[in-house]
């Protein structure tokens, strides 16, 4: 039996009863005392630059919030890729969890992000376009330039997984920071990600980034978990057993390749949850997950 497939039996014969036991012990998300926070939109591209597309609603930006401190001490920042299986951007995978990350003192931004008709390489070079504007701006935002992460659901995780795997897959002509700043995150955050563009794959989303007759080369390009090598970041990834979008399998095929790779990883599978939970606030058996992340995320909080 190959590795893959051992990893993918063994993790499906543990993951009901760990993610039971998991789900039972964990209270609702707690309460935060509300920090004093500030908000801004930066543009990710001049104003004359044909990256902004004709419609002004939908220019690609980062809206951030950034808490307010006295202290002197560099803050984490992480980006948040809401997901939409790059035919849209949803709502509840976005403001909502750059507002935790904000209550925990790290300085967060939602991507908005070019999606279909926009096909590759659009949302990539937005997103490799952020972790280069956020990292080139550490000074005056008062963060570590090596604790900036990317957090990402569904479509957004496969986003978050191509930028955390290939860094330098494509440079926009108009980057002006593609030639000096790396646009590699420092740790990755995956929510019931699309990781795979070939066997078990998340047809819409392939659909909308490479069209209707991709070729076997771009999908095993975007394919992510082959694309896992030692310079990968660390890893958090939460999935449903049973999500019916996009498979479990998924998750399983990124958290084997980070292993081998020896990339620290934390893998938390639930044994039942609909597609696209985002923070899971209504459901008992699920809304624990978002206090497993900020648990992960301890050394970078500073609230």
């Amino acid at each position: 039996m190959n590795t893959r497939r051992s990893f993918i039996k063994n993790s499906s014969l543990l993951m009901g009863a760990v993610g039971a036991g998991t789900a039972s012990a964990i209270a609702a998300p707690a309460k935060l005392s509300p920090l004093k926070t500030s908000k801004k939109t930066v543009y990710l591209w001049s104003d004359t630059s044909v990256n902004n597309g004709t419609d002004t609603a939908k220019r690609p930006r980062l809206d951030f919030i950034i808490p307010e401190t006295t202290s002197n001490k560099k803050r984490a920042a992480i980006i948040v890729c809401p997901g939409g299986g790059y035919g849209g951007l949803a709502p509840h995978e976005g403001l909502p969890f750059a507002e935790l990350f904000a209550l925990k003192g790290i300085v967060s931004a939602v991507l908005y992000y070019r999606v279909s008709p926009n096909r590759y390489p659009a949302p990539y070079a937005d997103a490799v376009r952020a972790m280069r504007l956020v990292r080139s701006q550490a000074d005056s935002l008062n963060i570590d330039p090596e604790k900036i992460g990317i957090i990402g659901f569904s479509a957004g995780g496969h986003l978050s997984a191509t930028v955390a795997t290939q860094p330098d897959l494509y440079k926009d002509p108009e980057d002006n920071l593609a030639a000096k700043i790396s646009a590699r995150p420092n740790k990755v955050m995956l929510g019931y990600p699309v990781i795979s563009f070939e066997e078990y794959a998340h047809g819409g989303s392939v659909k909308n980034l490479l069209g209707d007759n991709p070729s076997p080369e771009m999908l095993r390009q975007l394919s992510n978990h082959k694309q896992v090598t030692k310079e990968n970041p660390p890893a958090f990834l939460f999935h449903t057993a049973d999500d019916d979008v996009v498979p479990v399998q998924n998750s399983f095929f990124f958290a084997e390749a980070c292993v081998r790779n020896k990339i620290p990883t934390a893998l938390h599978i639930y044994p039942n949850g609909k597609h696209g939970v985002g923070l899971a606030l209504t459901n008992q058996s699920l809304n624990g997950w978002s206090d497993i992340l900020m648990k992960w995320l301890e050394d970078w909080q500073s609230a």
